[in-house]
């Protein structure tokens, strides 16, 4: 939107007071998640699926819901507890493209191939479990939007919004390892092993990701902290859930992440 259209009824901004009222509502509007868009722009949501029968339906719907022009690339990696059978239902969705992997090669894997097939200028990951929410990634583009940013993470510990209260070894965990990957990537990131990152499509093209599972995610950070590019932070609201609820990741992770952060920052591949 220019300066010279009201954002809601599209007539001349012709006056002074008309200017004054539009600089406010352009103030007010990024606050309360009102954004100004570009009418080209196009979104990529890549969403790596295990085993999410139980709210799979659910996340599509909410990304279909976010007023942004897009498409959603969802990889069914290997499931085998029926997302995949829930996954035929919306093959024929002009905004979804389905991909599968026979078996199950973890969230990284997923990742990748969900990249290679994004036509997007911007690229956002949203898991498909319902621990983030699809209707911040306006709020999460923004930086980007705004050429102030290449790169956005989603962090859960600077954030406005609802963040439930869960596993304090966790939390000390995710710490550590983002501590220890600030370190060899010279980043002061508060949440390294967030999900909700946004980032131009071409920053993919000038890396090659290589890991698997969830190390992903210091893999990412690490190659990505190499390009001299614009990262930032925004807070993001955070519905993490139990393992009795379905959460996959576990202390091998954690010593994963580890192994990673010093694999990619000592010998910098």
């Amino acid at each position: 939107m220019s300066d010279d259209g009201c954002p809601l009824c599209g007539s001349g901004v012709t006056s002074d007071a008309d200017r004054r009222r539009w600089q406010l509502w352009q103030v007010l509007g990024k606050r309360f998640g009102i954004y100004d868009l570009p009418e080209d722009l196009k979104l990529s949501v890549v969403v790596p699926a295990y085993n999410e029968v139980a709210t799979i339906d659910t996340i599509l719907e909410r990304i279909l819901q976010v007023p942004i022009r897009k498409e959603i690339i969802v990889v069914d990696d290997g499931s085998t507890d029926g997302t995949g059978e829930r996954l035929r239902r919306w093959e024929s969705h002009e905004e979804i493209k389905v991909l599968r992997h026979p078996k199950n090669r973890g969230k990284g894997a997923a990742l990748r191939t969900a990249f290679s097939q994004s036509t997007g200028q911007i690229v956002v990951i949203q898991d498909a479990d319902l621990e983030y929410d699809p209707a911040e990634h306006l709020r999460l583009i923004q930086p980007i939007v705004d050429d102030v940013a290449d790169v956005v993470y989603g962090s859960r510990f600077v954030s406005e919004g609802p963040h439930r209260v869960l596993y304090y070894w966790h939390y000390k965990a995710n710490r550590m390892i983002t501590t220890l990957s600030n370190m060899f990537t010279d980043l002061n990131l508060t949440d390294v092993e967030t999900c909700h990152k946004a980032f131009r499509r071409e920053v993919l093209e000038r890396i090659t990701l290589e890991e698997d599972g969830f190390g992903f995610e210091p893999e990412f950070t690490a190659k990505v902290a190499r390009l001299n590019v614009r990262i930032y932070e925004t807070g993001v609201s955070y519905y993490g859930r139990t393992y009795a609820d379905g959460k996959k990741i576990n202390w091998r992770d954690g010593f994963r992440a580890v192994y990673v952060i010093l694999k990619y920052g000592v010998f910098r591949r």
